[in-house]
């Protein structure tokens, strides 16, 4: 896939999630733990630990267990991993994705904060938050992400980037794998940025591989064969 030497995102409509607190559905996403602690991101906001039998937003921790904690929002209770998709109840009612282990083919997202599909998952193993970016060529992340993950920038192809605040360097490299919940798909093209990003686009070079439908707020991706 040829990725062209500008690739334009806008970092201020990814800014402005932090900025409305009016969503259509309650999103859930487990980040991490921290010992006995889950740090869950509710509709996109900032990550908070939250103990068992405490309650964070209207979500409230029942018990953890390793890298798993099950929460209850909604009347419902919920069994979240770390790197899973994310819980949602809303006037939809819950979604996830499908299917067991790795070998899952849909991912069902629902809209949180100012109508953006968030969703935490994994880049090459290491859990990250996306955000799906229609717009975006290829997924796109900052050099602090892909730091974090191990990603080797030497050698890699150096591109010119146009960003919010002008044009910055960036560098063009292959992911071994992204997985959302239980769907993965392999040899993923990426860009790194030098400009500072809250979360890792997820652009085309990853969507392109799934029939995407969109019904209000909820979007559904089945993997293509």
């Amino acid at each position: 896939m040829s990725l062209p030497a500008f690739l334009s995102f806008n970092l201020c409509a990814i800014l402005a999630l932090g900025l409305n607190t009016v969503a259509q559905a309650q999103s859930v996403t487990l980040a991490g733990m921290l010992g006995s602690k889950a740090l869950v991101i509710v509709d996109g906001k900032p990550p908070k630990s939250v103990a068992a039998g405490e309650s964070h937003l209207g979500v409230k921790v029942l018990s953890t267990n390793g890298d798993s904690a099950v929460i209850e929002m909604g009347g419902r209770k919920h069994t979240l991993r770390v790197g899973d998709a994310p819980a949602s109840v809303g006037a939809g009612g819950a979604s996830n994705t499908t299917g067991t282990g790795a070998n899952g083919s849909k991912i069902v997202m629902t809209a949180g904060s100012g109508g953006h599909f968030l969703s935490m998952g994994q880049i090459n193993g290491h859990s990250v938050q996306l955000m799906v970016d229609t717009g975006a060529t290829a997924v796109s992340m900052s050099t602090a992400d892909a730091q974090r993950m191990g990603l080797n920038l030497k050698g890699a192809q150096i591109v010119r980037l146009s960003t919010a605040n002008g044009v910055t360097q960036g560098w063009r490299v292959k992911l071994d794998s992204v997985r959302l919940g239980d769907v993965e798909v392999f040899n993923v093209d990426a860009v790194v940025s030098n400009a500072s990003m809250p979360f890792v686009l997820l652009g085309n070079s990853f969507l392109t591989r799934f029939q995407m439908t969109r019904d209000n707020d909820q979007m559904v991706l089945v993997k293509r064969y």
